[in-house]
């Protein structure tokens, strides 16, 4: 029986796109490339910030130049990182449904820890205590190593977790994990990717989530 719940974060509990969408061309203008639009930037996030940064650039950008344009923006969203990022509708719904109910929760993201801590704190202290980002001790999804850190802190097992993303790097992090991944189609990619790569199940909105783990 499933008794702990991780999530993703960026495009599963928070829509943060205009936000990054934001920064990623703020460095960008500052070293003047062509910028992005936040549909472009939707298909760049979800593997870490290098990426985000490598795949901004334009293609033959130097070490140095990734360097600096990580560099601006990361200092940029530092500050911005809230401006218009907000919970998808339903998400503060589920969550209380999902701590009524007794469920171990937590977030485990590619976003840098110092940043999912802050906004998981901002956002869903009430709800979520435990979060965990991309740093130096875990390798960065699809690693599995931070989800079974974060199992281990709270005394679960693959064979009462689950993990809840909406890309193809969630799907597979949970697979390496050993967990089964529901996919949510209101994040940043579709129904298809997710289930190319092997979802235990789509939702479509949050108020599903219960039920579906009830239902496994």
């Amino acid at each position: 029986m499933i008794d702990t719940v991780i999530f993703d974060l960026d495009g599963t509990l928070l829509n943060t796109l205009d936000d990054l969408t934001d920064s990623v061309n703020y460095a960008l203008e500052k070293l003047g490339k062509p910028l992005h639009t936040s549909e472009e930037v939707r298909m760049m996030v979800g593997n870490s910030v290098n990426y985000l940064i490598k795949k901004a650039m334009p293609e033959g950008s130097s070490e140095e130049e990734l360097k600096q344009c990580l560099e601006i923006y990361e200092k940029h969203y530092h500050s911005n990182m809230q401006n218009k990022t907000a919970p998808y509708e339903g998400i503060r719904e589920m969550l209380a449904t999902v701590k009524e109910l007794g469920y171990k929760t937590a977030v485990v993201s590619n976003k840098s820890d110092g940043f999912t801590k802050a906004l998981v704190a901002d956002f869903f202290g009430e709800f979520i205590t435990l979060a965990q980002g991309r740093s130096e001790f875990f390798p960065r999804k699809p690693a599995p190593d931070s989800v079974w850190h974060v199992m281990n802190l709270l005394g679960s097992t693959k064979e009462t977790t689950v993990y809840v993303g909406d890309s193809e790097v969630d799907v597979i992090t949970a697979r390496n994990a050993g967990i089964p991944c529901f996919g949510c189609l209101w994040g940043f990619r579709d129904r298809e990717t997710l289930e190319a790569e092997g979802a235990a199940a789509i939702i479509s909105h949050p108020s599903e989530l219960v039920g579906v783990i009830k239902s496994i």
